[in-house]
């Protein structure tokens, strides 16, 4: 833009002719207002996206409101106070941690391809590299991977193990992974054009591998090595549903997700104001419109899929099962929300209802209990999404999202071949292996020290009045207290009373 509207004094003092009187002056005043103007289209560009970034980081932040209503919603009524705590702790000290070491690890550049190591404690912000404004938008990522962790280890977890796993997770663990495929140094990376791998990179756009898997891996490893809730599978192994306790927070939470999710997806094109052809109607900001109608289409399909999958299997129309299903296939989406058709993300919403309710029943033969479905949701459904994106992603939009390497291999049942699928399978392992490594142990040393689990006595009673002092809910009121106890009313049978 700013090329466009250059402009040297010399070349145009030559033009005026050699009646102009001082020609050198009146051409250095042109092309002084050229440069000012030129200037001020540079300014505005940066303040556009910088401006749309911000927007996008305050709605991924207003998925940790989702959360917290969802997991609410999710748990029994004697955990609610505790599960809302963790809500707000995951991005209190998740911004701490990400603050302090996360974005460094996962952007700091130069570095080699496995972590960063500039910017600790954002020195040396902002840069030509990166404003404030993306270590927000990051922030917000990481915090809502370790939102997904805390609620497959829901209502049976000590309070401090909430706060040594989620600080690990948003310093360090989640970080790494982010810069192995989001970084323009990391050794996967899609931005890497300079060591591609198998001429490709892996393309997961807003995070099906690097935010759900990783959160969903970890969550899967707490459950596991905690164990079930007591009461969830009686004597004979047989499953016990133990329902949350508002349907209405689960739905409350749903749809702001549902709103914040158009943050997540569209807004990881980080800016706006990119013009794929100048002077013409399509660019940057068709794709970001394109990215949130897959987002919603692959939502739309998964909830209806789980509404008649589990009226099937079930008999009932179960508006939670629904609720997650929806969920299931935004997080499948996420990666390839950005570079694949709309008719591609119905495909997508469809097959990740199914993942999800087919990790569901292997949950239960397997006694796994994970209170909101999170490892079958994000772990399952996140998987299912880094495979549809090496299947679906189309050339002409893998190249205009990730432009600098023409040729870059595109989706397989696009025409493009194998070499994406081969990054991605490479995604899904590595992933699996990092979480496996460092989260499994964390859990494992959390049991071995007896600080990942409560006592069964508390379990039974509700952490919320043996960890944080009463209950999220009152049951009786003042004159209650007072020995003046309410009583019930009862409808006369006689008719001549009504």
């Amino acid at each position: 833009m700013a090329a466009s509207l250059s402009c040297s004094s010399e070349q145009l003092a030559s033009l005026f002719g050699p009646n102009t009187t001082n020609a050198a002056a009146a051409a250095e005043y042109i092309c002084g207002q050229f440069s000012t103007v030129s200037n001020k289209f540079v300014d505005t560009a940066y303040a556009v996206d910088s401006t749309y970034l911000l927007f996008s980081a305050y709605l991924v932040f207003s998925m940790q409101l989702g959360f917290a209503m969802l997991c609410a919603g999710s748990v029994r009524a004697k955990n609610t106070m505790n599960i809302m705590l963790t809500n707000v702790l995951d991005a209190a000290a998740g911004g701490l941690f990400y603050y302090l070491f996360g974005f460094a690890f996962a952007f700091g550049t130069p570095s080699n391809g496995f972590i960063g190591r500039h910017f600790f404690g954002l020195k040396e912000m902002p840069s030509s590299s990166y404003d404030y404004s993306y270590f927000l938008y990051q922030w917000a990522f990481a915090i809502a991977a370790a939102g997904i962790t805390s609620g497959s280890i829901a209502e049976r977890t000590q309070f401090v193990a909430y706060l040594i796993y989620s600080s690990f997770l948003t310093g360090f663990v989640y970080p790494v992974v982010s810069h192995w495929f989001w970084s323009a140094d990391g050794w996967a990376s899609a931005f890497n054009t300079g060591n591609l791998l198998f001429g490709s990179g892996v393309i997961d756009f807003a995070g099906s591998g690097v935010v759900h898997m990783v959160g969903g891996i970890a969550g899967l490893y707490g459950a596991l090595i905690e164990g079930p809730r007591i009461g969830r599978f009686d004597h004979s192994g047989r499953a016990i549903a133990l329902r949350g306790h508002s349907a209405s927070l689960v739905v409350l939470g749903t749809f702001l997700l549902w709103f914040g999710w158009y943050g997540f997806n569209p807004g990881s094109f980080a800016k706006i104001l990119s013009p794929y052809t100048s002077g013409n109607y399509y660019g940057q900001w068709s794709a970001v419109g394109r990215t949130a109608v897959t987002t919603t289409l692959a939502g739309c399909t998964a909830a209806l899929t789980t509404l008649f999958g589990k009226r099937i299997l079930s008999g009932h129309w179960n508006v939670t099962d629904v609720c997650n299903g929806l969920l299931g296939g935004f997080a499948a989406i996420t990666a390839g929300c950005s570079v694949v058709e709309p008719w591609a993300a119905v495909i997508c919403g469809f097959v990740a209802a199914l993942v999800l309710i087919g990790c569901n029943k292997l949950a239960e033969k397997v006694k796994f209990d994970d209170p909101l479905e999170a490892a079958q949701l994000h772990g399952g459904c996140g998987t299912w999404g880094v495979i549809f994106t090496a299947l679906f992603a189309t050339e002409k939009y893998v190249n205009e999202v990730y432009p600098g390497k023409p040729g870059r291999p595109y989706g397989l049942f696009m025409g493009g071949g194998g070499r994406l699928l081969a990054a991605h399978i490479i995604q899904i392992l590595v992933i699996i292996g990092w979480v496996t490594a460092t989260m499994g142990p964390l859990f494992y040393a959390l049991h071995k020290l007896n600080l990942l689990r409560i006592s069964e006595d508390d379990e039974m009673a509700g952490m919320d009045l043996t960890r944080h002092g009463g209950f999220a809910y009152v049951y009786e009121d003042d004159a209650h207290k007072n020995g003046l106890q309410m009583r019930r009313i009862e409808p006369s049978a006689s008719p001549n009373t009504l």
